[in-house]
């Protein structure tokens, strides 16, 4: 098994059970105490979960701590892209389209040059960027006001009446955290507030969530797991998370990425 199934099978069990010792994941998996210490290790330092005395726990992260773009962008970024290149495979040729701010949706947008005729409605400033230009292919981009975030979007009172006025084909939405009682959620109120308004602007809702976001849980929920329509994740998501969300969601796309560590246990 590799070392980044064996984590993944590692978080499935913390958060189905809550708690799990070590000697409980070295008997279930099949190698040494060591090797589960060094997969928590790692898991810990990527703050998948906290690491107690001979084992570990669900972390629960603040509700409300929003980390910034520039300390999300770097993360997963092999997931990111994979995740992001199934989704530009669901935009037509002369689309209006949403895109809430996020480094994966950041990601898609990079993307999105290679399809004509696009018009793209967005909150982040950090997207908007990233579509300047001119040229046959260059995208219309429609930028709401609003106030800004720790994570670049802009959100509030601005930005929501902006999208009130719009429809639009699809919209692409990042989020912050995905659970399968408090559905898709944020740490930020308004941004909660501003991500209702773009779901309710499209015809079509597709969720963008590496698997780090499973069991996350922010203050806010945006929208319940069942308005889904397409909901596009990586292969690290475990098995039983992969079953929650294929019951709940209209669709579940599972990308593969090339990240994780690849070496075989040498135990």
């Amino acid at each position: 098994m590799l070392a980044a199934e064996r984590q993944a099978h590692i978080l499935e069990e913390v958060q189905r059970r809550g708690a799990v010792r070590v000697s409980e994941l070295s008997q279930l998996l099949n190698v040494s105490d060591m090797t589960i210490r060094r997969d928590l290790d790692i898991l810990a330092a990527h703050h998948r979960l906290d690491k107690v005395h001979g084992g570990a726990t669900v972390r629960r992260a603040p509700s409300t701590e929003e980390p910034g773009f520039e300390a999300k962008w770097v993360q997963q970024t092999s997931e990111k892209q994979a995740i992001a290149a199934e989704a530009a495979s669901l935009i037509s040729p002369g689309s209006a389209i949403g895109l809430s701010a996020g480094t994966t949706t950041w990601t898609l947008a990079r993307l999105l040059w290679e399809i004509p005729d696009l018009t793209v409605v967005t909150n982040s400033m950090r997207i908007a960027g990233v579509l300047h230009g001119s040229g046959p292919t260059a995208p219309n981009v429609v930028l709401t006001g609003g106030v800004r975030t720790p994570s670049d979007a802009l959100v509030g009172p601005v930005a929501v009446s902006t999208l009130q006025m719009l429809h639009l084909d699809v919209v692409f939405l990042g989020v912050h955290g995905m659970d399968s009682q408090a559905g898709f959620t944020t740490p930020n109120l308004l941004e909660a507030d501003t991500d209702r308004a773009l779901i309710a602007a499209g015809r079509r809702l597709v969720v963008l969530a590496d698997h780090t976001k499973w069991g996350t849980v922010g203050i806010s929920t945006i929208a319940r797991l069942e308005q889904a329509d397409v909901l596009i994740t990586d292969d690290q998501l475990g098995s039983g998370a992969q079953q929650s969300l294929r019951e709940a969601v209209g669709e579940l796309r599972v990308t593969r990425s090339r990240s994780g560590d690849e070496e075989e246990d040498a135990v």
